[in-house]
Protein backbone atom coordinates (compact mmCIF):
# COMPACT_ATOMS: atom_id res chain seq x y z
CA UNK A 1 0.00 0.00 0.00
CA UNK A 2 2.97 1.91 0.06
CA UNK A 3 4.53 4.85 -2.28
CA UNK A 4 2.40 5.58 -5.82
CA UNK A 5 -1.19 3.83 -6.15
CA UNK A 6 0.45 1.67 -8.32
CA UNK A 7 -0.86 -1.61 9.00
CA UNK A 8 -2.09 -0.73 34.32
CA UNK A 9 0.57 -3.64 32.62
CA UNK A 10 4.09 -4.24 33.14
CA UNK A 11 5.73 -3.93 30.16
CA UNK A 12 9.08 -4.67 31.61
CA UNK A 13 7.76 -7.33 33.31
CA UNK A 14 5.72 -9.09 30.47
CA UNK A 15 9.13 -8.57 28.37
CA UNK A 16 11.23 -10.55 30.78
CA UNK A 17 8.43 -13.23 31.33
CA UNK A 18 7.47 -13.75 27.89
CA UNK A 19 11.86 -14.36 27.71
CA UNK A 20 11.47 -16.49 29.99
CA UNK A 21 8.86 -18.80 28.81
CA UNK A 22 6.69 -18.00 32.02
CA UNK A 23 3.80 -16.06 30.21
CA UNK A 24 1.69 -18.74 28.71
CA UNK A 25 -1.03 -17.13 25.29
CA UNK A 26 -1.64 -20.80 23.77
CA UNK A 27 -4.22 -21.88 21.56
CA UNK A 28 -6.94 -21.87 24.21
CA UNK A 29 -6.44 -18.25 25.34
CA UNK A 30 -5.10 -15.22 25.98
CA UNK A 31 -4.47 -15.48 29.94
CA UNK A 32 -1.21 -14.07 29.76
CA UNK A 33 -2.60 -10.40 27.97
CA UNK A 34 -6.33 -10.69 28.59
CA UNK A 35 -8.34 -11.29 32.01
CA UNK A 36 -10.76 -14.40 32.03
CA UNK A 37 -13.71 -11.55 31.93
CA UNK A 38 -12.40 -10.38 28.39
CA UNK A 39 -12.23 -14.21 26.97
CA UNK A 40 -15.87 -14.69 26.56
CA UNK A 41 -18.33 -12.55 24.67
CA UNK A 42 -22.13 -11.98 25.05
CA UNK A 43 -23.85 -13.13 22.26
CA UNK A 44 -24.72 -11.01 19.16
CA UNK A 45 -28.35 -9.99 20.89
CA UNK A 46 -26.92 -9.22 24.31
CA UNK A 47 -25.50 -5.63 23.76
CA UNK A 48 -27.99 -4.07 21.30
CA UNK A 49 -28.82 -1.03 22.24
CA UNK A 50 -25.34 0.14 23.74
CA UNK A 51 -22.99 3.74 22.71
CA UNK A 52 -20.51 2.36 20.12
CA UNK A 53 -17.41 4.25 19.76
CA UNK A 54 -16.99 4.37 16.39
CA UNK A 55 -18.74 7.73 14.94
CA UNK A 56 -21.05 7.25 12.18
CA UNK A 57 -21.19 10.86 10.88
CA UNK A 58 -17.03 10.66 10.14
CA UNK A 59 -16.93 7.23 7.93
CA UNK A 60 -13.30 6.95 6.28
CA UNK A 61 -11.65 5.73 3.69
CA UNK A 62 -8.28 4.00 2.98
CA UNK A 63 -7.42 5.51 -0.64
CA UNK A 64 -5.27 2.33 -1.64
CA UNK A 65 -9.19 0.96 -2.04
CA UNK A 66 -9.50 3.63 -4.94
CA UNK A 67 -5.68 3.70 -5.73
CA UNK A 68 -6.34 2.94 -9.72
CA UNK A 69 -8.79 6.08 -9.81
CA UNK A 70 -6.23 8.07 -7.68
CA UNK A 71 -3.49 7.22 -10.27
CA UNK A 72 -6.23 7.62 -13.35
CA UNK A 73 -8.53 10.32 -12.60
CA UNK A 74 -6.20 12.54 -9.55
CA UNK A 75 -7.24 13.35 -6.10
CA UNK A 76 -9.58 16.21 -7.17
CA UNK A 77 -12.08 14.36 -9.14
CA UNK A 78 -11.49 11.37 -6.38
CA UNK A 79 -11.99 13.63 -3.71
CA UNK A 80 -15.24 15.47 -5.33
CA UNK A 81 -16.99 11.51 -5.82
CA UNK A 82 -15.82 10.21 -1.98
CA UNK A 83 -18.00 13.61 -0.51
CA UNK A 84 -20.57 13.37 -2.79
CA UNK A 85 -20.90 9.91 -1.87
CA UNK A 86 -20.97 10.69 2.39
CA UNK A 87 -17.34 9.74 3.30
CA UNK A 88 -15.64 12.33 5.69
CA UNK A 89 -12.34 10.76 6.18
CA UNK A 90 -9.55 10.17 4.40
CA UNK A 91 -6.42 7.78 4.72
CA UNK A 92 -3.50 7.69 2.39
CA UNK A 93 -1.93 4.96 1.00
CA UNK A 94 0.76 7.36 -0.95
CA UNK A 95 0.67 11.11 -2.55
CA UNK A 96 1.01 10.69 -5.82
CA UNK A 97 -0.96 10.98 -9.23
CA UNK A 98 -1.00 10.23 -12.66
CA UNK A 99 1.76 13.11 -13.89
CA UNK A 100 -0.41 13.97 -16.87
CA UNK A 101 -3.20 15.45 -15.14
CA UNK A 102 -0.85 18.02 -13.96
CA UNK A 103 2.06 18.24 -16.27
CA UNK A 104 4.30 17.44 -12.94
CA UNK A 105 3.90 15.76 -9.94
CA UNK A 106 0.61 17.44 -7.45
CA UNK A 107 2.09 19.08 -3.96
CA UNK A 108 0.92 17.99 -0.24
CA UNK A 109 -0.12 21.38 -0.07
CA UNK A 110 -2.60 21.06 -3.29
CA UNK A 111 -3.81 17.74 -1.76
CA UNK A 112 -4.45 19.69 1.23
CA UNK A 113 -6.49 22.39 -0.34
CA UNK A 114 -8.28 19.49 -2.29
CA UNK A 115 -9.34 17.87 0.85
CA UNK A 116 -10.54 21.20 2.71
CA UNK A 117 -12.68 22.23 -0.62
CA UNK A 118 -14.32 18.89 -0.16
CA UNK A 119 -15.10 19.01 3.43
CA UNK A 120 -12.54 15.90 3.88
CA UNK A 121 -10.34 15.40 6.74
CA UNK A 122 -6.85 13.40 6.23
CA UNK A 123 -7.07 11.11 9.24
CA UNK A 124 -3.78 8.98 8.62
CA UNK A 125 -1.71 7.68 6.38
CA UNK A 126 0.41 3.91 5.79
CA UNK A 127 3.41 4.82 5.35
CA UNK A 128 6.23 1.97 4.92
CA UNK A 129 8.07 1.03 7.74
CA UNK A 130 12.01 1.96 6.23
CA UNK A 131 10.44 5.91 5.70
CA UNK A 132 10.47 5.92 9.20
CA UNK A 133 13.72 4.50 9.86
CA UNK A 134 15.66 6.94 7.27
CA UNK A 135 13.16 10.09 7.14
CA UNK A 136 11.13 10.03 9.95
CA UNK A 137 11.14 13.66 10.67
CA UNK A 138 9.75 14.09 6.96
CA UNK A 139 6.87 11.84 6.96
CA UNK A 140 6.42 14.01 10.57
CA UNK A 141 6.29 17.06 7.90
CA UNK A 142 4.57 15.42 5.54
CA UNK A 143 1.33 14.30 7.71
CA UNK A 144 1.60 17.93 9.49
CA UNK A 145 1.32 19.46 6.24
CA UNK A 146 -2.15 17.77 5.57
CA UNK A 147 -3.47 18.31 9.06
CA UNK A 148 -3.38 14.43 9.64
CA UNK A 149 -3.15 13.73 13.43
CA UNK A 150 -2.19 9.54 12.64
CA UNK A 151 0.73 8.47 10.96
CA UNK A 152 1.30 4.78 10.92
CA UNK A 153 2.72 1.83 8.59
CA UNK A 154 1.02 -1.05 7.09
CA UNK A 155 4.15 -3.21 7.79
CA UNK A 156 4.44 -5.67 10.40
CA UNK A 157 6.62 -4.50 13.46
CA UNK A 158 9.71 -7.21 12.50
CA UNK A 159 10.23 -9.61 10.21
CA UNK A 160 11.88 -11.75 12.59
CA UNK A 161 8.87 -14.01 13.76
CA UNK A 162 10.59 -14.61 17.25
CA UNK A 163 10.22 -12.92 20.86
CA UNK A 164 13.35 -11.09 20.64
CA UNK A 165 12.49 -10.15 17.09
CA UNK A 166 9.17 -8.05 18.47
CA UNK A 167 10.89 -7.04 21.62
CA UNK A 168 13.21 -5.18 19.42
CA UNK A 169 10.54 -4.12 16.67
CA UNK A 170 9.02 -2.38 19.74
CA UNK A 171 11.80 -0.77 21.09
CA UNK A 172 11.94 0.75 17.63
CA UNK A 173 8.30 1.89 17.74
CA UNK A 174 8.63 3.44 20.91
CA UNK A 175 11.70 5.71 19.44
CA UNK A 176 9.36 6.90 16.34
CA UNK A 177 6.29 7.33 18.42
CA UNK A 178 7.93 9.47 21.37
CA UNK A 179 9.44 11.36 18.03
CA UNK A 180 5.50 11.59 16.88
CA UNK A 181 4.09 12.48 20.15
CA UNK A 182 6.46 15.52 20.42
CA UNK A 183 4.79 16.62 16.71
CA UNK A 184 1.23 16.55 18.36
CA UNK A 185 0.72 13.47 16.30
CA UNK A 186 0.24 9.40 17.06
CA UNK A 187 2.14 6.95 15.65
CA UNK A 188 0.51 3.80 14.69
CA UNK A 189 0.68 0.04 13.49
CA UNK A 190 -1.75 -1.79 10.98
CA UNK A 191 -1.94 -5.66 11.30
CA UNK A 192 -2.42 -8.49 8.87
CA UNK A 193 -2.86 -11.94 9.66
CA UNK A 194 0.79 -12.71 10.11
CA UNK A 195 1.09 -10.30 13.83
CA UNK A 196 -1.45 -12.89 15.29
CA UNK A 197 0.98 -16.07 14.84
CA UNK A 198 2.99 -17.19 17.85
CA UNK A 199 6.25 -16.87 18.23
CA UNK A 200 8.73 -19.24 16.48
CA UNK A 201 10.96 -19.77 19.45
CA UNK A 202 8.21 -19.57 22.48
CA UNK A 203 5.28 -21.25 20.56
CA UNK A 204 3.19 -20.05 23.76
CA UNK A 205 3.74 -16.74 23.23
CA UNK A 206 1.86 -14.81 20.35
CA UNK A 207 3.59 -12.25 18.66
CA UNK A 208 1.03 -9.51 18.70
CA UNK A 209 1.19 -9.58 22.37
CA UNK A 210 4.53 -9.32 22.54
CA UNK A 211 4.18 -6.01 20.51
CA UNK A 212 1.48 -4.72 22.47
CA UNK A 213 2.74 -4.53 26.23
CA UNK A 214 6.38 -4.00 25.33
CA UNK A 215 5.67 -0.46 23.40
CA UNK A 216 4.38 2.32 25.66
CA UNK A 217 0.68 3.28 25.51
CA UNK A 218 1.19 6.97 25.32
CA UNK A 219 3.79 7.31 22.10
CA UNK A 220 2.15 3.59 19.88
CA UNK A 221 -1.16 3.18 19.17
CA UNK A 222 -2.77 0.63 16.84
CA UNK A 223 -5.31 0.31 13.68
CA UNK A 224 -7.22 -2.93 13.76
CA UNK A 225 -7.55 -4.38 10.55
CA UNK A 226 -10.59 -6.24 11.88
CA UNK A 227 -10.75 -8.32 8.62
CA UNK A 228 -7.23 -9.51 8.68
CA UNK A 229 -7.41 -10.14 12.85
CA UNK A 230 -10.39 -12.57 11.95
CA UNK A 231 -8.01 -14.20 9.56
CA UNK A 232 -5.82 -14.32 12.60
CA UNK A 233 -8.55 -16.02 14.57
CA UNK A 234 -8.99 -18.59 11.48
CA UNK A 235 -5.24 -19.45 11.35
CA UNK A 236 -3.62 -18.96 14.91
CA UNK A 237 -7.18 -20.00 16.92
CA UNK A 238 -7.80 -18.95 20.59
CA UNK A 239 -8.30 -14.91 20.51
CA UNK A 240 -11.02 -12.56 20.25
CA UNK A 241 -10.47 -9.51 18.29
CA UNK A 242 -12.82 -7.42 19.97
CA UNK A 243 -11.43 -8.16 23.42
CA UNK A 244 -8.35 -6.53 22.88
CA UNK A 245 -10.04 -3.32 21.91
CA UNK A 246 -12.68 -3.75 24.99
CA UNK A 247 -9.44 -3.89 27.38
CA UNK A 248 -7.59 -1.10 25.59
CA UNK A 249 -9.87 1.32 24.28
CA UNK A 250 -7.23 3.84 23.62
CA UNK A 251 -4.68 2.25 21.71
CA UNK A 252 -6.83 1.74 19.02
CA UNK A 253 -7.56 5.22 17.40
CA UNK A 254 -8.61 3.70 13.83
CA UNK A 255 -10.14 0.34 12.36
CA UNK A 256 -9.85 -1.26 8.69
CA UNK A 257 -13.89 -2.07 8.24
CA UNK A 258 -13.38 -4.44 5.23
CA UNK A 259 -15.98 -7.43 5.27
CA UNK A 260 -15.25 -11.11 3.94
CA UNK A 261 -17.32 -14.48 3.05
CA UNK A 262 -16.82 -17.51 4.87
CA UNK A 263 -14.86 -19.80 2.98
CA UNK A 264 -13.46 -22.75 5.18
CA UNK A 265 -11.31 -23.86 2.06
CA UNK A 266 -9.24 -20.99 1.65
CA UNK A 267 -6.60 -20.22 3.38
CA UNK A 268 -7.24 -17.13 5.27
CA UNK A 269 -10.60 -18.45 5.77
CA UNK A 270 -12.79 -15.70 3.94
CA UNK A 271 -12.82 -14.35 0.68
CA UNK A 272 -12.47 -10.27 1.32
CA UNK A 273 -15.82 -8.52 -0.83
CA UNK A 274 -17.43 -5.22 -0.29
CA UNK A 275 -18.61 -4.19 2.59
CA UNK A 276 -22.01 -5.77 4.19
CA UNK A 277 -21.86 -8.47 1.01
CA UNK A 278 -19.82 -10.78 3.38
CA UNK A 279 -20.79 -12.34 6.56
CA UNK A 280 -17.74 -11.86 9.52
CA UNK A 281 -19.80 -10.83 12.83
CA UNK A 282 -19.74 -7.10 12.51
CA UNK A 283 -22.89 -6.11 14.44
CA UNK A 284 -21.14 -8.61 17.12
CA UNK A 285 -17.55 -7.04 17.03
CA UNK A 286 -19.37 -2.91 17.36
CA UNK A 287 -20.97 -3.74 20.49
CA UNK A 288 -18.70 -5.98 21.89
CA UNK A 289 -15.83 -3.31 21.77
CA UNK A 290 -17.47 -1.41 24.58
CA UNK A 291 -18.25 2.26 24.60
CA UNK A 292 -14.56 3.47 25.24
CA UNK A 293 -12.09 5.56 23.01
CA UNK A 294 -13.38 7.06 19.84
CA UNK A 295 -12.27 4.58 16.76
CA UNK A 296 -12.28 6.14 13.92
CA UNK A 297 -13.59 3.77 10.83
CA UNK A 298 -12.61 3.14 7.76
CA UNK A 299 -13.73 1.41 4.97
CA UNK A 300 -10.91 -0.86 2.77
CA UNK A 301 -11.05 -3.69 0.25
CA UNK A 302 -8.00 -4.24 -1.26
CA UNK A 303 -10.04 -5.99 -4.39
CA UNK A 304 -11.60 -2.92 -5.57
CA UNK A 305 -10.30 -2.05 -8.27
CA UNK A 306 -11.31 -5.68 -9.59
CA UNK A 307 -14.96 -4.70 -8.93
CA UNK A 308 -17.40 -5.03 -12.34
CA UNK A 309 -18.82 -2.64 -13.99
CA UNK A 310 -15.66 -0.80 -14.68
CA UNK A 311 -16.31 2.05 -14.78
CA UNK A 312 -17.52 2.49 -11.89
CA UNK A 313 -15.28 -0.11 -10.45
CA UNK A 314 -13.70 0.36 -7.03
CA UNK A 315 -16.14 4.06 -6.76
CA UNK A 316 -18.75 1.53 -7.28
CA UNK A 317 -17.95 -0.44 -4.48
CA UNK A 318 -16.90 2.54 -2.30
CA UNK A 319 -20.30 3.90 -2.75
CA UNK A 320 -21.75 0.55 -1.70
CA UNK A 321 -19.79 -0.21 0.90
CA UNK A 322 -20.17 2.97 2.37
CA UNK A 323 -24.01 2.72 2.63
CA UNK A 324 -23.44 -0.98 4.56
CA UNK A 325 -21.07 1.06 6.87
CA UNK A 326 -23.54 3.82 7.65
CA UNK A 327 -26.38 1.64 8.15
CA UNK A 328 -24.59 -0.77 10.58
CA UNK A 329 -23.46 2.15 12.97
CA UNK A 330 -26.59 3.48 12.87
Amino acid sequence: MMGQFTPDFDRRGFLRAAAAGTVAIGAASVAGALPASAQTLAPDTAAHGASLSIPKDAIGIQLYSVRDKVSDLGFRVVFEELSRMGYKEVEFAGYTQNTSILGRQITLQEIRTLLDDNGLRAIGSHVGIGAFRSNLQQELDNAEILGMPNIGTPNAPSDTPTVAGYQAAAEEFNGWGQAASARGLKLYQHNHWSEWAFAQDQPEVRLYDVFLHNTEPAHVYLEMDVYWAFVGQFRYPGFDPAAYVREHPYRYTLFHMKDGKSDPNADDGYDMTEFGAGDMRYQRFIHAIGPFGNHHGIWEQDTAPGTQPDPPGSLGAAQRSYTSLADLLS
